[in-house]
């Protein structure tokens, strides 16, 4: 292993480069914001100083593929139940489907999946389900004065013959290369707003293409609302009741302003409670990323739950039917949605989720050749997802290869490190499989710091993936060096 002649004096270490990042666009005021977290509990690494003040939790992680606990699959069912089944409702008319399948006296139990089946087909079919951050919208495909990108990206494998749907959990801030594109930040969610930039149609156009590529399945429908159809959705069911665990306080954001307690919400006090990722209360409530979205999915468990209501059902769907005739778009014909609303009624449920905390980092600007038109990443937190991970997670729903444009990260015993502050770090990096040289004491700061030797930018990504604290900052280095370096206090 060539180390750089920097030995193990830490006099003889490389200067620290002058590279740190000033906050990209979207991540200012958010670093503390992004731990990520199995079971919405905010954690840090006390090597790394991570976003949050408790210790890292010891052992192995617990989980999925790459460590993460999945959730429920009851609870992210409900965005599908309210977009397939509503959508199917606004295309039939409330005295057509709604009174056949919503029929009081009837239920939904009496009606069966095999009239969907006779409908769609015996095909599998894969639908991207998409809710639309804009802010001050027009409609679902609109950008608004802000946003404009896929919030929540989910996608929807349904499997007539199997009686299965297969719910696909896409992290809406995976790096994806876009070449050609004019997308200084190219992640999976931005597609959606590059192409609405294009055209309406082109929003879910592009975003369709590159989900499709990411997970090596073939994707040509989709469904799309909005903020604005969220909460046109709690109003009409007259509001939602919700157990609000701490107390609430993001006047600059969300807007959200609760107390704990179980209380009813409305359309814009739910959404505000959606949207906190950034609570101000002085507690560790609902302080990053993945807590939002565990309140997403809690949200629209208790919609579905109103919805499906067996003694009011009716009147309340037919409600959110009027509302959502504006909020809701998709390619698909009445006969499909109808033929999907009922086929995957009673159907058995699987949640498959992609991506773990170790793939979560802090990237810096870099050249980066064929990421997007100008050649070059702009610095901002980042999900690096191996491909192979997805293909092996996606193999039961015919998955043919996830392709997300990048270079192979490569194994680790193809990256030597030099590695400066804790014993620690250097020890787990070597136990890891990588050619390791400690150069001593001398790290700072609060962060761990990666860089990588010009042009290696994958280098960065294996090793903050082994350290996985989800905050770990990965730069380019300002000298040639052979080594990878790690400052870790």
């Amino acid at each position: 292993m060539n180390n750089g002649g920097w030995g193990n004096d830490s006099s003889q270490r490389p200067p620290r480069p002058n590279v740190r990042w000033d906050g990209g666009p979207e991540s200012k005021g958010n670093r503390s914001n992004r731990s990520r977290t199995s079971g919405g509990q905010s954690t840090s690494s006390t090597r790394a100083g991570g976003r949050g003040n408790g210790p890292r939790p010891g052992g192995a992680r617990s989980g999925g593929p790459g460590g993460r606990r999945p959730r429920r699959g009851g609870r992210i069912t409900a965005l599908v139940i309210v977009l397939l089944v509503v959508a199917a409702a606004i295309a039939t008319g409330p005295k057509t489907l709604l009174d056949v399948v919503f029929h009081p006296k009837k239920g939904v139990k009496e009606v069966t999946s095999q009239i969907g089946d006779t409908i769609v087909g015996s095909k599998p079919v894969n639908i991207l389900l998409i809710a639309n951050n804009a802010r001050n919208a027009t409609g679902p495909l609109s950008l608004g004065t802000a946003g404009g990108q896929a919030d929540i990206m989910i996608v929807a494998h349904l499997d007539p013959k199997q009686h299965t749907v297969s719910l696909i959990s896409v992290p809406r801030d995976t790096l994806i290369a876009m070449p050609g594109w004019n997308v200084p930040i190219p992640k999976i969610k931005t597609a959606f707003a590059v192409g609405l930039n294009q055209s309406q149609t082109e929003g879910p156009k592009l975003a369709m293409r590159y989900v499709s590529r990411m997970l090596g399945l073939s994707i040509s429908d989709y469904v799309v609302t909005d903020f604005q159809g969220f909460a046109d959705a709690i109003n009409a069911v007259g509001g939602i009741k919700v157990d609000v665990k701490q107390r609430i306080y993001d006047p600059l954001h969300s807007g959200a302003n609760l107390y704990p307690g179980v209380q009813t919400l409305n359309g814009s006090q739910a959404l505000a409670y959606i949207r906190v990722r950034q609570n101000a209360a002085g507690n560790t409530y609902r302080t990053n990323d993945f807590q939002r979205q565990q309140a997403e999915i809690q949200v629209l468990q208790i919609l579905k739950q109103k919805l499906l209501d067996s003694t009011t059902n009716p009147v309340k769907i037919r409600n959110l039917v009027k509302v959502w005739q504006k909020d809701v778009a998709t390619n698909m014909s009445t006969q499909q949605l109808v033929g999907f609303a009922l086929a995957t009624s009673g159907s058995q449920i699987k949640t498959l989720f992609l991506g773990s905390v170790k793939d979560s980092m802090d990237l810096a600007n870099a050249p980066m050749p064929g990421v997007n038109a100008e050649n070059y990443l702009t610095g901002a937190y980042y999900d690096v997802l191996d491909p192979n991970n997805i293909t092996k997670a996606l193999k039961s729903v015919g998955s043919t290869g996830s392709d997300l444009g990048l270079p192979p990260i490569p194994a680790p015993s193809q990256v030597p490190i030099t590695v400066y502050g804790s014993q620690l770090v250097a020890n787990e990096l070597q136990q890891a499989g990588y050619p390791v040289t400690y150069g001593g004491a001398g790290a700072t700061g609060s962060q761990i710091q990666i860089y990588y030797p010009p042009g290696k930018m994958p280098w960065g990504w294996a090793i903050a993936r082994t350290l996985g604290t989800a905050n770990e900052w990965v730069a380019p280095a300002t000298q040639n060096y052979s080594d990878a370096v790690v400052y870790a206090p």
